[in-house]
Parts: C-alpha cells; structure tokens; sequence
C-alpha cells in the first residue's frame, strides 16, 4: 500500500437485490502476499481467505476477478479500482485501504482498466466513466513496524532508537516519508534509496547492506513465510501517526450489498473467526483500530514528533 497509491460523472446504474445463486464478484490484486496471491491455480491469501468467508456468511458463491497492479507514477490504484467496479468486473475490490483520500467520487471522469484475467487487447486502452467509492467496514489493521539487519544488538523501540545507524527504503514511498521527514530530516543522510518494485528492500537489509528498514508488517510477514530461515530481526514496534485499517470498496449503487457485507464482516469479527484466517497465512493479525477510515494524511502529520 503505497502512498502514491492513496495521495494520488459516473456510470450510474440501479441495483437490484442480489438472490443466493448469484455469485458474489470481488476483485483481487493478483500479486500482493500475503494478502491475494494468484499466478494460476486458484489463488492463496488473507483477503482471498475473508472474501470467502463473508461469501458463505451471505449464502453466495464466490467469483473473483483477478487483476494486476503496477509500479508506475502514471498509474492509480484507486482509479484502477474504480475503473473495475464501473465496468462492472466485480461488485467489491479486496484488500482496500480505508483513506477518505481514496473514496468517494474521484477528481477525473475517466480511467483506464488495469491489467486483469481474462482481459481483450482493447481492454488496456478504453477509459471507463468512474463513480464513487463507498466502503465496507474494517476487518483488519494494518501497520508499519521496523525491522533490523542481523548484526544489529541495539533495542528498537521508536524512530528515535534508529539515531546512528543506515538505513534502506524504498523511493517515493510512505515508508521513505517517514525516515524523510523525521525530526525534519534528521536522518536524510543515513539513508540509502532503492528503486521500488524489485524486491530488494528486505534482502539487502538481510545482506547488512544497512542497519534498519522502516516497512509494512504484512510485506516483513510475506518475506519471512517465503524465507523461513531469515535472521531478519522484527522490533514489534508499529508507527503510531500512520496505518491503515482495510476493508472492501464498492460503487455507488451497491449501497444493498455493502450493508450486507458490513454484516457479514461484523458478525465474522464477533465470533473471533478473522484472527485464525490471518493466523493460517503466516500474517500477524491486529483488529482494525478507530477511526475506522483514515481521514487525512499530510506531510506535517509525518513530519511532527
């Protein structure tokens, strides 16, 4: 969940009530461990496993849309979302953090699709009338924690601690925000810069190529369950100014089934059967937290201490 995905008149149409046969359609990024994962066969992960369960909750079957989300400046996530809902690809995008930035109508009439299963050359090129997005509630949270290179013995419990060591992050991202910006730049020369998209962030940190990376807790989860020997070194310190708690989106018109799934998701968390879905992909679980949707995100809300 980059930043440059979330700092980034409509197709209407009437909904009708949806019956128990008619499959419930989510749309899953095909590459994100371990939240959806997808390169053939049916697909894996915590998004994947939570859009199952609210499909029985609600005596559906499910269908999933899988598409492909790149690194690119000139492509939005958020748009990517809309432009699949509004072409009617699925009636939910999975996995969605709840950012009042990334809802509601969006300042551009029009974006093209991303890359997804099953989709026509002319596909890529069309541009979509876009809606507005409405999300579900919460079902989970998800932080930014530290995390540091074998060789390091010091005790890691906020920002500050990181004071005297090197540290690697990715360009361009929230993460490099928050080394950027802390302490107004305290750090700005202790930092080395890669080139997000090329997965090296986590490997050169294991290489000691630098002391300490700030990143997602769910990306340090997907790389120690692909990398079960790792003697990366998790602080459990979590970013207090910035995380984001994550849901479902759906287009305006859909208002019938959002409250159904809000429902189901509700009901899902009463009874403690999200914890173990998480719990059985290798992912560290957190409830979502309040507010339930981020309102704002500014440099100055990372740049104060």
């Amino acid at each position: 969940m980059m930043v440059a995905a979330l700092a980034l008149a409509g197709l209407q149409c009437a909904s009708v009530p949806a019956v128990a046969s008619e499959p419930l359609t989510i749309c899953l990024d095909e590459d994100i461990p371990l939240y959806s994962v997808h390169h053939g066969g049916e697909g894996s992960g915590f998004v994947l496993a939570v859009s199952q369960a609210i499909a029985r909750q609600l005596d559906r079957p499910l269908k999933i849309q899988w598409f492909e989300s790149k690194v690119d400046p000139d492509d939005s996530s958020v748009l990517g979302a809309n432009a699949l809902l509004s072409d009617r690809r699925c009636q939910l995008v999975g996995g969605y953090p709840l950012v009042r930035d990334a809802l509601g109508r969006p300042g551009v009439r029009t974006a093209r699709l991303p890359d997804f299963d099953g989709a026509a050359p002319d596909d890529r090129r069309r541009r979509v009338p876009l809606g507005a997005l409405l999300p579900t509630r919460a079902f989970t949270y998800a932080p930014f924690t530290i995390v540091l290179a074998p060789s390091v013995t010091k005790h890691v419990a906020s920002l500050a601690d990181l004071e005297g060591m090197r540290l690697g992050t990715e360009a361009a991202t929230l993460e490099d925000a928050i080394l950027m910006l802390y302490r107004d730049g305290a750090y700005v020369e202790r930092i080395t810069h890669l080139v997000p998209g090329r997965h090296q962030l986590l490997p050169r940190l294991e290489a000691g190529d630098y002391d300490a990376t700030v990143v997602e807790l769910r990306r340090f989860d997907a790389y120690r369950a692909a990398h079960p020997a790792t003697r990366l070194k998790p602080t459990g310190y979590y970013y207090d100014r910035v995380g984001f708690n994550i849901g479902f989106v759906g287009r305006d018109g859909e208002e019938a089934l959002i409250d159904q799934v809000n429902q189901a998701i509700e009901e899902l968390l009463a009874k403690n059967k999200v914890a173990p879905l998480a719990q059985a992909e290798g992912l560290t679980y957190l409830p979502p937290r309040q507010p339930e949707i981020l309102e704002h995100l500014t440099l100055r809300d990372l740049s104060e201490d």
